[in-house]
């Protein structure tokens, strides 16, 4: 256990270093070929319901995501992650500006303030049809190494009880973000699918 731990850890030291070499400009690319990737997805075309993350500077830019989602009418729910535990909500936001007024957490991510009790929780009314999900490195088994808190872990367990079950997941990444192999144990759950840009 303790071996996988520092496995995982020297592995997000690595992939972190590899991304912060990639500049702004590169970013914002690879976020729009990802993007458009995702928009003629046949998951992301046929579904309503999709949580989405607002994204930190080393990760995938989900801005325009956001956008299409809105324009599309379709049900856009954003994380609300509880900084003392790994318990997080995915909770409805209505429009660009909705998620503009939010306040800043101490990861400088905008998410429903905690005493926010007007908005709908996906798990609580008709679930999710589509998870995208972050993290800071894949690989292509589809094996996910996130930031080490299990929010996205414990979440996924959460929707198997969930009369609608799992929703389908894709993460989205800078192709720096791909690595060898992500050591995992069975409490990581794998992801249906990771987008990036493809080497051509």
């Amino acid at each position: 256990m303790a071996a996988l731990r520092a496995a995982k850890q020297a592995l997000r030291k690595e992939v972190k270093r590899r991304v912060a070499t990639v500049t702004d400009d590169e970013k914002r690319r690879q976020s729009l070929v990802v993007s458009q990737k995702l928009f003629s997805h046949p998951k992301y075309m046929s579904s309503q319901r999709i949580a989405v993350f607002l994204s930190m500077k080393d990760e995938l830019n989900t801005q325009e995501i956001i956008k299409d989602m809105f324009k599309c009418g379709k049900s856009c729910f954003i994380p609300r992650y509880e900084s003392t535990s790994s318990h997080m909500d995915m909770l409805k936001v209505n429009s660009l500006q909705d998620i503009e007024t939010l306040p800043l957490t101490s990861w400088n991510i905008r998410q429903p303030a905690k005493e926010d009790n007007s908005r709908e929780e996906a798990l609580a009314s008709g679930g999710l049809d589509l998870i995208l999900m972050p993290g800071l490195g894949f690989d292509r088994a589809r094996n996910r190494l996130g930031r080490g808190k299990g929010f996205y872990d414990n979440y996924l367990e959460r929707c198997k009880k969930h009369p609608k079950g799992k929703p389908y997941t894709i993460a989205l990444a800078f192709k720096e973000q791909l690595c060898e192999k992500v050591p995992v144990d069975n409490h990581d759950v794998p992801i249906d699918e990771v987008l990036y840009e493809d080497e051509k």
